[in-house]
């Protein structure tokens, strides 16, 4: 089954006066139809440059990646206004940047609709359906103003949906409320994702987010180094198992953590067991 998001080998680089900075360095990535997934990382990982990617906002520098049957490397700059207005909704963390604030919710989830030409009782009713599914029928007149941060949150969900995208990218989307708040909107994002069968891209620092996903992907230095994967049967969660990720060429990468008590740096010794492979420190580079 081919995967809906499929980054292979992906490459960014900017040019900063006269130097390269490179923010992806070879990343491979599969997401299926449907998943709901957190990218999680330190500052400069590379994870705020996949998702402007993943949405359309740059062009990689060499690799390979597919949205459906997009390929984003050859998209020209109307094709990349089309899937940004009809193939992905965004939510940002700054609110204000989510809603236009002389609109009412209603208005703010119908507004994104009238570029692709939707009748207006479509749009009305579209709208309506979609703060009720966020848990905001009461609110429909409601200005952001008049509304708590949470609550504009999941307006903002609202209006990234109004297109009925197939993707939806979330830029720290709990980053400004408080930790009940947060709750509602993961939970928001997960009734949506179940409702609509909306894949789902969530860029978050938020500690608790292994809870609430199908899987976390922790991005280092450019490329995914490990997953948290959540197994559970019958809807009943049984454990959250991370895994460091092997990539095509057999590259991989430790956790820090890992290497910093071991103290292994540049080299280290490789053995192949019946079973498994042992890595080791280099006890000669100690000496």
């Amino acid at each position: 089954m081919t995967a809906f998001i499929d980054c292979d080998n992906l490459v960014k680089i900017y040019k900063v006066a006269d130097l390269e900075v490179v923010a992806l360095q070879g990343l491979e990535l599969a997401i299926d139809q449907g998943e709901m997934i957190a990218l999680v990382g330190p500052s400069g990982s590379g994870k705020s440059t996949l998702m402007n990617i993943l949405g359309g906002l740059d062009t990689p520098s060499a690799g390979h990646v597919m949205v459906g049957e997009h390929d984003l490397l050859e998209m020209s700059r109307k094709q990349q206004v089309n899937y940004r207005r009809n193939v992905v909704g965004f939510v940002w963390q700054q609110t204000a940047r989510n809603l236009l604030p002389y609109l009412t919710a209603q208005e703010n989830v119908e507004l994104p609709m009238t570029f692709t030409r939707i009748k207006p009782q479509e749009r009305r009713e579209r709208a309506v359906d979609l703060l009720t599914q966020v848990g905001l029928a009461e609110r429909l007149d409601f200005r952001p103003q008049q509304l708590s941060g949470g609550e504009q949150q999941r307006v903002a969900l609202a209006v990234a949906l109004a297109n009925q995208p197939q993707l939806l990218i979330a830029d720290e989307p709990t980053g400004e409320v408080d930790s009940e708040a947060a709750a509602g909107i993961f939970d928001t994002m997960r009734h949506l994702n179940e409702a609509f069968g909306v894949t789902i891209v969530i860029v978050t620092h938020d500690p608790d987010v292994a809870q609430r996903v199908n899987r976390v992907v922790g991005i280092r230095d450019g490329r995914v180094s490990v997953e948290v994967l959540r197994r559970g049967e019958g809807g009943v969660d049984l454990t959250h198992e991370e895994f460091v990720v092997l990539d095509r060429t057999g590259r991989l990468q430790l956790p820090q953590g890992y290497l910093d008590v071991l103290a292994m740096q540049k080299r280290v010794i490789v053995r192949l067991h019946d079973d498994h492979i042992g890595i080791y420190p280099d006890k000669m580079e100690e000496a």
